[in-house]
């Protein structure tokens, strides 16, 4: 767990008894390939520490299809935070892409933690500051004016990800067929 608290610190550091706490109210899962951790339409009841492994967020659409919004690698915090936020059942699933280790704590006793302790609270709120509105916001501008060869070009500067995803998930994701992205690769490479 060493590595979870390590994480939470680069937000804002906790004190021990915070640490403690916090620790107290976690567990240690692990997921295999094509395992849900989260079912659209069910009420997000966990945040999750994506230890190893890696993790996809998803919404299915009127075909049937699978639109991928977000791909999470280790060291990864995890969550329909929309969902936990309005107390609404999720719209996306998420999925484990990959066996999965993570360290789960429930919704419920970790806002109440926010609530007693104020070192916590603030790690939150720079964790969503950081993550949900300065990351998110380049995406969003790019999904509006960037053409699907360009976030392609992108996603292939992060390796790791990249060399991870299946073909259909990176199509999903740039919102393209896959007979679109091979026409993509072959113009790029």
């Amino acid at each position: 767990m060493s590595e979870f608290v390590k994480q939470v610190n680069q937000y804002y550091p906790l004190s021990e008894e915070t640490v403690k706490a916090l620790l107290d109210i976690c567990t240690e899962e692990y997921y295999h390939k094509n395992d849900i951790l989260l079912k659209s339409g069910s009420m997000a009841r966990y945040y999750y520490f994506l230890r190893s492994g890696l993790i996809g967020y998803y919404t299915v659409d009127e075909q049937g299809n699978n639109i991928y919004k977000i791909f999470f690698e280790e060291n990864s915090f995890v969550a329909s935070t929309a969902s936990i936020i309005k107390n609404e059942p999720s719209d996306f699933n998420i999925i484990a892409l990959e066996d999965c280790s993570v360290i789960k704590y429930p919704v419920k006793a970790y806002r109440e933690l926010l609530e007693k302790y104020h070192d916590l609270a603030l790690f939150h709120m720079h964790y969503l500051e950081k993550n949900w509105v300065v990351k998110k916001e380049p995406l969003e501008v790019s999904l509006k004016y960037e053409t699907a060869k360009q976030r392609y070009v992108q996603l292939l500067e992060n390796e790791s990800l990249y060399s991870r995803l299946k073909q259909h998930h990176i199509a999903s994701y740039l919102g393209i067929t896959p007979t679109q992205l091979s026409r993509i690769k072959k113009e790029i490479h």
